[in-house]
């Protein structure tokens, strides 16, 4: 089987069921890999693409770019995600995709996919899912930007992204390789360089986890969640990996 098409069932087969005819469909995609620089775009605004792409490694991020030449940071892909996959059912790209750090993707044709929703709807119901979380994660994005404190906003991105981590077993123990920098983690939550490092120490204090040199650490997930109003349901996976 494809490398790619065994990463992109793996992360399928958290929310979906899978039939052999299914997965056979899945590995008969043609991938195109493409190796990315951190910070390197791959989708623009604007931007009327022909193919999905699937995370093989690393992690990759949807944003806005501002008129001040600031980003405003949508959401973060890992390992198995297909961060456009809506691209298949919209006219042009309304947000850019870039790598956070060294990645590596898979480009997958749009008509091939739209060809195995034919031949094989499990299987567009299962990307369609993907799309679905997607939303539901800007949905929650939005609430932790708007309504949450500072502290509590950044606990609960983190406590989102160690908890993905772990579904697609990229998590090893409590720690995770998680990419990003200071300042974009500002351009995600909203907070100047001051307030990422003031909120940042904060929760070091509270010993519930660690973030240093690319690595986050979770030191006590259970006060994380507390701290961060961390409750995993609107990630819709069947199995809870904590």
């Amino acid at each position: 089987m494809d490398p790619s098409a065994q990463i992109l069932l793996r992360k399928l087969k958290e929310h979906s069921r899978l039939s052999a005819a299914d997965i056979a469909e899945i590995n008969a995609f043609s991938y195109q890999l493409r190796h990315l620089q951190a910070g390197e775009d791959f989708i623009r605004q604007g931007d009327v693409p022909k193919v999905a792409v699937l995370v093989v490694s690393g992690m990759v991020a949807r944003y806005h770019m501002l008129l001040n030449g600031q980003r405003q940071y949508l959401s973060f892909h890992m390992t198995g995600d297909l961060p456009d996959a809506q691209a298949m059912f919209i006219e042009e790209m309304d947000h850019a995709v870039c790598a956070i750090g060294l990645a590596t993707i898979a480009s997958i044709p749009h008509k091939e996919i739209v060809k195995a929703f034919d031949r094989k709807p499990p299987v567009g119901f299962a990307i369609w899912r993907e799309t679905l979380i997607d939303a539901a994660i800007f949905r929650e994005a939005i609430t932790n930007n708007s309504a949450r404190s500072m502290e509590a906003r950044m606990a609960h991105l983190f406590c989102e992204l160690f908890y993905r981590a772990r579904a697609s077993g990229l998590a090893r123990d409590n720690t995770f390789h998680l990419p990003i920098s200071l300042t974009q983690l500002g351009e995600t939550l909203g907070m100047s360089i001051a307030t990422v490092n003031r909120t940042l120490n904060g929760l070091r204090t509270s010993r519930t986890m660690d973030f240093r040199n690319s690595t986050l650490t979770v030191q006590n997930w259970r006060k994380l969640v507390q701290i961060g109003e961390f409750n995993p349901r609107y990630l819709h996976l069947k199995k809870a990996p904590l």
